[in-house]
């Protein structure tokens, strides 16, 4: 089975049912399946058999259409996200070398910046507006014909290509197969819990994202998919109200916001049923909170990331329940293993670690991704025997439930994103004043880590948090600059020069380094 077969699937099935709800927008199943077909077929016509598309824009419909009709063409669909400052892109681009790239108008101009340095690029497609230098998007998509395209991909064909930093901050691009994809899919679908035909989803997480995944799960069931074009409350609350939403799934932080928002209470919510939550640790008392304020909904959470296509652990409705009526610890875990991958808590001598004792976490399965592109190197210290190491440290307990401990790699999640802490030291390492930098995460209610940045300055300079933040704006992603800034003498060190990062999470854990408001 392809990823490309979804929409023709369920058009099987449910031609009439909304596929698509996007604003004043409806798309039916059958609109879908042809509006993929023609995508394809017109990428058939230039392109050739393993070439990329990428594709820079917010949540649309013409994002669904590529989610599918770009790999149906025997292409790899490189999802970017739009977050991140034109540099990064050109780095992301360029490393992926897409002949065809489709831009949403509002981030037209970043590409424009960065236009020399992305060769590769032979044609744009814009979503929204116009521009001389690009074709529109509708138009070309409408230009190939609504049948089934001959090129047709194997299993093992690239799919999507989507990009997580390593340790040395430069970008991976995560090779994600068809077989990987609907891996993923069918592993949730086996193990997440359903309703009735009456089902409406909401899609909140930004399509870029490896959540992605969850749409081709509710499009094989064939349900009204409700669509934001990105998470805002006040929408997200009067679509649950407009279109009857029965289940959704959200960040953490998303969660934090609704809880805050005074809004909530205007809106009637009474049709939801399920809120899945992902993409980082919920905080317990954000999770307490929720589950006071929506009595009888059914919470669900488990545990992926981009190199497994989705989700392999799970906790469900039962759990929740049986662990708030208990006082279990259990939900602080991320669940047990999920039906179609094995998953492994190594010590590290590569053997199984007994429960209670943390090691790292390793999965097998289909859906692991095939490899790093362009990355032979990663790709082979990525693996041992098959398994594949996610550098997360976690532990059993004795019911087989995982928890998990610390990130091998140091990476901070905030609001679902991943922040490498050495990309955020070497710029702050460019800016004349700063003979030492290093970046923790710490705790934070709302977006359930914070970047910190511990910064000791050289003799004769002077320079305020604030300027540093300033500075790290102009060369990275936004989520990505420090929240606070510490100065200190001197960072910690071992005897080898290696920074002590724990012990300055200590420090601020203790109050020894007091996190000043920016």
């Amino acid at each position: 089975m392809l990823l490309s077969d979804v929409p023709v699937l369920a058009a099987h099935h449910a031609p009439d049912t909304p596929a698509v709800i996007f604003q004043d927008e409806t798309i039916t199943y059958a609109q879908l399946r042809d509006r993929c077909w023609r995508l394809s077929n017109a990428l058939t016509a230039v392109t050739q058999p393993g070439d990329r598309v990428a594709i820079l824009a917010e949540n649309c419909p013409e994002y669904v259409d590529c989610y599918y009709g770009v790999p149906g063409a025997l292409l790899a669909l490189t999802l970017l996200n739009y977050r991140l400052a034109p540099k990064e892109l050109a780095y992301i681009i360029g490393n992926s070398g897409p002949r065809i790239l489709v831009v949403e108008a509002k981030y037209l101009p970043a590409i424009r910046q960065i236009r020399d340095q992305i060769p590769s690029v032979e044609r744009i497609l814009l979503i929204g507006g116009e521009a001389g230098d690009c074709q529109p998007f509708a138009a070309f998509r409408d230009s190939g014909a609504a049948v089934e395209p001959d090129r047709r991909p194997a299993e093992s064909d690239l799919c999507w290509l989507l990009y997580t930093s390593g340790t040395t901050g430069l970008p991976k691009g995560a090779m994600l197969t068809h077989r990987n994809l609907v891996a993923g899919v069918l592993n949730s679908m086996t193990a997440w819990e359903v309703g009735g035909a009456d089902e409406v989803a909401m899609f909140t997480f930004p399509m870029f994202h490896v959540a992605g995944y969850v749409m081709p799960m509710h499009h094989l069931r064939a349900f009204p998919v409700v669509l934001l074009r990105s998470f805002d409350p006040t929408t997200l609350l009067a679509n649950v109200e407009r279109y009857g939403v029965t289940n959704t799934a959200m960040a953490p932080t998303m969660v934090a916001m609704l809880l805050e928002n005074p809004e909530t209470e205007r809106y009637d919510l009474s049709s939801l049923r399920r809120l899945g939550y992902g993409a980082a640790a919920m905080p317990g008392e954000v999770l307490r909170r929720a589950r006071a304020r929506w009595q009888g909904l059914a919470f669900s959470t488990g545990f992926g990331m981009t190199e497994l296509a989705g989700n392999v652990m799970t906790m469900g409705r039962v759990d929740h329940e049986r662990a708030a009526e208990e006082g279990l610890e259990i939900l602080k875990s991320v669940g047990r293993q999920m039906p179609l991958a094995r998953v492994r808590v190594v010590d590290e001598a590569g053997n199984d670690a007994a429960p209670g004792v943390p090691g790292e976490i390793l999965v097998k399965g289909d859906q692991v991704l095939s490899g790093y592109w362009r990355n032979p190197e990663a790709t082979a210290a990525a693996f041992t025997d098959g398994w594949f190491h996610t550098g997360d440290v976690g532990r059993w307990d004795e019911d087989g439930y995982l928890y998990i401990v610390d990130r091998k790699k140091d990476m901070i999640l905030t609001g679902g994103e991943n922040v490498y802490p050495r990309e955020v030291e070497e710029v702050l390492y460019r800016h004349p004043a700063v003979v030492e930098a290093a970046v923790i995460g710490a705790p934070d209610p709302k977006w359930g880590e914070k970047v910190v940045a511990v910064v000791s300055v050289r003799d004769g300079h002077e320079v305020t948090g604030a300027d540093l933040v300033a500075f790290c704006r102009e060369e990275i992603a936004s989520y990505k600059k420090p929240k606070h800034v510490v100065f200190v003498g001197e960072l910690p060190k071992n005897a080898s020069g290696k920074v002590l990062k724990r012990e300055l999470r200590d420090q601020i854990a203790a109050g020894a380094l007091v996190l000043d408001d920016l």
